[in-house]
């Protein structure tokens, strides 16, 4: 089994209203920092994204990549890599439970490049990714921005 890195934080909203904001695909340029294009291509009967495009503008790493989703209930949601430039392989998730008048979300992340890198590298990039995107996930919802 690949390491993994993960971290978590507490919102001061409803799960689903944290949900809402991750399942928000089209939003993603607006809060992630990373994510410059996000195009929803394939949705599930409830109209959930199945297959998301994204293009990455993270400094020296640039990627266009697509994933695939799963929704596990209504408090959890994971990927996996489909196709990409720059990875060879890309899993994560968010995890959400409720956390008295907030929800702690706990975001996991195993990225491998393609290119040679120190696994103790990849977890400190692993790690900015996660914390960003807590970091942004927390004020945009916090925020009241949909």
């Amino acid at each position: 089994m690949a390491e993994h890195t993960s971290s978590s934080i507490t919102i001061e909203a409803a799960p689903a209203d944290v949900m809402g904001v991750i399942a928000d695909f089209a939003r993603y340029p607006d809060w992630t920092g990373e994510v410059k294009e996000a195009e929803v291509l394939a949705t599930d009967a409830r109209g959930r994204a199945e297959q998301v495009r994204l293009v990455m503008d993270a400094g020296a790493i640039k990627d266009d990549q697509t994933l695939a989703y799963t929704w596990n209930g209504e408090h959890e949601v994971s990927w996996t890599l489909v196709k990409s430039q720059m990875l060879r392989s890309l899993d994560g998730s968010y995890l959400l439970r409720p956390a008295g008048t907030g929800t702690e979300v706990t975001y996991r992340l195993t990225v491998d490049v393609k290119i040679p890198m120190l696994g103790m590298i990849k977890r400190k990039a692993e790690k900015v990714i996660i914390d960003r995107a807590l970091a942004g996930l927390k004020k945009r919802v916090e925020s009241g921005s949909k």
